[in-house]
């Protein structure tokens, strides 16, 4: 852990002030780095990786003695200064050859690392047309079971979404999408060999005769295929605090309101006991479960009674009237 010197004056305060976590986090930064040894391959996949995003990413281009799996405090201490939780590091040895190191920091501090060694590349310049526009954010897809299944592979797909998503905790929950702020496409598919094949696409919007235009998709670079290497995280309890939602991000439960799988709203209304034995409804002779012939003559005399009193009270106000 990095020790945490107290500020000496206005300017220090004001800058550790900025570094303490927020409610709603900006995006976040990347950080691209040589190693002490490259490839012209890892080279150029860490120069594409660093066009996809970058308006929000720092670029050393000097190289730098770094092994992070060996140790981490220069990759902390490059993360603190430059206010990166996202590192990218390129390099190349014999026994790892062209070699991306994928890490994220929480709190300064490493929370994984991932080895992704480069088996086939094709860079961006390879490819003709159009490339994506500087800020334009991507559309990023995962192909592959792997990534559900197994737990390393969950994580590397979360650290791949934080790095080519390219997005804010403010942009979530949106339900209107600008289409031509989004004109590229990362797929990222892991396959049965446990390789993973990463691509770009552009998204181009043609007339369709409709309201909608006709999407279709064109391959722009760069292309990397992977396989991976050594893995490091740190313990359950650095995850889980690196993954809790502020108390208030987090959504009131409404008492007695669901949604079910459709994402229609459901209501449940509590009512007091009804008293069916109360309930007054027509009487018919036909409805009757039964009973002696006593009581339905005096259910009837019950029923004429009030009727033959309602005549004779007609009858004495006519004659009042006389």
């Amino acid at each position: 852990m990095l020790r945490r010197a107290k500020p000496k004056n206005a300017a220090s305060k004001r800058a550790l002030k900025k570094r303490e976590p927020v409610i709603e986090e900006s995006v976040k930064q990347a950080l691209f780095v040589k190693g002490s040894s490259t490839s012209e391959v890892v080279l150029d996949a860490l120069k594409d990786l660093y066009a996809l995003r970058r308006t929000t990413s720092v670029y050393f281009s000097k190289k730098n003695d770094l092994h992070p799996f060996d140790d981490s405090r220069p990759i902390e201490f490059l993360s603190t200064k430059n206010n990166t939780p996202l590192i990218v590091l390129a390099s190349h040895s014999k026994k790892r050859p062209h070699c991306l190191t994928f890490m994220r920091t929480f709190d300064h501090q490493i929370l994984d690392m991932f080895e992704l060694f480069i088996s086939r590349s094709l860079p961006m310049d390879a490819f003709e047309g159009n490339k994506p526009a500087i800020g334009n954010r991507a559309t990023v897809v995962f192909n592959g079971d792997l990534w559900e299944v197994d737990d390393t592979f969950g994580k590397l797909k979360n650290s791949l979404l934080d790095l080519l998503g390219n997005a804010s905790s403010s942009n979530k929950g949106l339900d209107k999408v600008n289409l031509k702020g989004i004109d590229h496409v990362i797929s990222c598919t892991v396959d049965t060999d446990r390789v993973v094949h990463l691509r770009v696409y552009m998204i181009l919007l043609k007339k369709s005769g409709s309201k909608l235009p006709k999407v279709e998709l064109e391959e722009c670079g760069p292309a990397l295929e992977m396989t991976l290497g050594r893995t490091r995280f740190a313990d359950d309890s650095i995850y889980a605090e690196a993954f809790k939602v502020p108390a208030e991000l987090k959504t009131k439960k409404v008492k007695n309101i669901e949604r079910d799988e459709m994402g229609d709203k459901l209501g449940r209304i509590h009512m007091h006991k009804q008293d069916f034995s109360k309930l007054q409804t027509r009487k018919m002779k036909g409805l009757k479960r039964g009973g002696s012939a006593e009581e339905d003559e005096e259910e009837e005399a019950a029923e004429e009674t009030p009727r033959s009193q309602r005549e004779r009270d007609g009858q004495n106000t006519k004659r009042i009237k006389k």
